[in-house]
């Protein structure tokens, strides 16, 4: 097995900010000149590698490009510079509810949610058991999922994720959203990961979990990579900077 899970090589992404409220190009056109804008860097030059099954734990302030940066792992978005190699196969659960389809029943989102994610009609059929008992809403797996609360969206959005079986594992802020039940779930989730020898990248503001579930971290800050390695070393670092208002 490659030791690498993840190798990100000088990855960079923009974003074009406008100076006038109504950016479009007819109104450009019409008023014969260019649009007026500037370059934001959401991330730039980031690299670091991934150790083969770990966990590793992003930490940054709000706005920092952790969540950027997970969906560039997702090819939810693609960089501008650099770019990123994975080995092995890859399931995100970034946002609450992504793929789900409000006006259909949680039964039909799992089957439509774990095809989005790779698995064959016969396989979500085999796990299907399994990724509603994970999920905890049995009573209301036959109701539109438009009227789950939040808790119940991201625990069957997980249940779907996590029953894909991927090698690399990828989460943004999972654990803020369910009941102390639910979380231990999902801690115990990525304790079996590891020690299947799978890899999980999770974003957190929770340095408890970061610190409990991680073996090694990457701090952002502005876009930036401020550090990287052992999850102590780079956790208490960022603590520092919080405390020392850097």
């Amino acid at each position: 097995m490659n030791d690498v899970a993840v190798s990100v090589d000088h990855l960079s992404l923009k974003y074009r900010l406008y100076r006038e409220r109504n950016n479009a190009l007819k109104t450009a056109l019409l008023r014969g000149r260019k649009s007026v804008y500037e370059d934001f860097w959401a991330l730039r030059d980031i690299s670091f590698e991934v150790p083969t099954g770990t966990t590793f734990g992003l930490v940054g302030r709000n706005g920092s490009g952790k969540s950027t940066l997970l969906k560039c792992l997702s090819r939810i978005l693609y960089p501008d510079k650099g770019g990123f190699r994975a080995n092995g196969k890859m399931a995100s659960l970034l946002e609450l509810g992504s793929g789900f389809h409000p006006e259909l029943s949680g039964r039909e989102n799992v089957f439509l949610n774990g095809s989005i994610l790779g698995m064959s009609r016969k396989d979500i059929s085999r796990k299907f058991d399994e990724i509603v008992d994970f999920s905890g809403i049995e009573k209301f797996i036959d109701q539109p999922v438009k009227n789950y609360s939040s808790g119940m969206y991201v625990r069957l959005g997980f249940a779907v994720a996590i029953n894909v079986e991927p090698d690399i594992l990828v989460v943004d802020e999972v654990l803020a959203v369910g009941d102390a039940e639910f979380r231990e779930k999902c801690a115990q989730k990525f304790r079996d990961f590891k020690e299947d020898g799978r890899t999980v990248i999770l974003v957190t503001h929770s340095m408890r979990n970061l610190k409990d579930m991680c073996d090694s971290a990457a701090w952002l800050d502005k876009g930036q990579l401020r550090k990287v390695g052992d999850a102590d070393t780079v956790i208490a670092s960022y603590e520092r900077a919080l405390k020392d208002g850097r």
